[in-house]
Formats: C-alpha cells, structure tokens, sequence
C-alpha cells in the first residue's frame, strides 16, 4: 500500500512539474497600482461670452490664418484671442436670435470690445453683414484640441 501511495504523489508532482514547464516566461507582472479612467465629462467648460462680433472676408481670403490653414470667408469659422483652434461654436445675434456654428481657426479681433471675427460666410447667416458689427452671445460647444498648436 505504502508503495501505490508513493507512486501516486510521484505521478502528481510529476504532471504538476510537466504542467509548469511549458508556461516558462509567462509570468504575469505584478499589479503595482490600479488606473481608474476619466470620467467622460472631465474636460473643463469653456465660460459663454457676450459682446461685440465684427467680420472680415475678401481681403483675407486665401492668406494663412493662425492656425496655419488657409483663410476661407466661406467657410464657417471664426477668430477669438483665446479659444484654442478647433473649438465649435455657436454664436447667437442677440437682436434676432439668429444662430450660426463655427470652427475658431484664427486669432483676433484686434479692436478694443470685439469678442470674435466671423468668416464672411458666418456672417451672412447671422445677417450682420451690412450691419458691420452686431452684439453676440457666443456658446463654446467642444473643444477639438487635435487641430491646435
């Protein structure tokens, strides 16, 4: 009996051992500390303006814009000084609750009171061309940081 017994505990360690050795160097690394992701609505809102938009078209069309793409006044987008390139807009004339969406791809305006440019195009759908200037609420709705630089 002590002889089977013995012969039993041989072939366990034995098909223990052959079992081990074919996982050589695949040891799983130590977990040293867990990532817990971010939550979905973890990028920071971007504050609403109110203020002065102006718009500018033909004599820049063309020409580089900060962002280094070409400036297309009929294009939806816009300058603002601060906004980083990408950000979608939504701009609203406040006198007629016009909206237009726009993409801020340049930097300005460049004159005291003014909070964006818009491309001539925006402008056209906001219905402040022949106005020159119109005062506007302006909504960040996403910022697209791919495209800044």
């Amino acid at each position: 009996m002590a002889r089977r017994l013995s012969a039993i505990i041989i072939l366990i360690c034995a098909s223990l051992l052959s079992a081990c050795a074919g996982q050589r160097g695949t040891t799983m690394p130590a977990v040293t500390h867990m990532i817990e992701p971010l939550p979905q609505n973890s990028q920071p809102a971007l504050p609403k303006q109110e203020g002065i938009a102006s718009w500018y078209g033909q004599s820049h069309h063309g020409k580089r814009t900060a962002s280094g793409e070409a400036f297309d006044m009929e294009a939806l987008t816009a300058a603002h000084r601060t906004l980083p390139f990408g950000t979608i807009v939504r701009v609203t004339h406040l006198a007629t609750n016009r909206t237009v969406t726009v993409r801020i791809n340049d930097r300005g305006p460049y004159i005291n009171g003014r909070i964006i440019d818009l491309s001539a195009r925006s402008a056209r759908e906001l219905g402040i061309v022949q106005l020159g200037v119109a005062r506007v609420r302006i909504e960040p709705l996403a910022a697209n940081q791919t495209t800044s630089r």
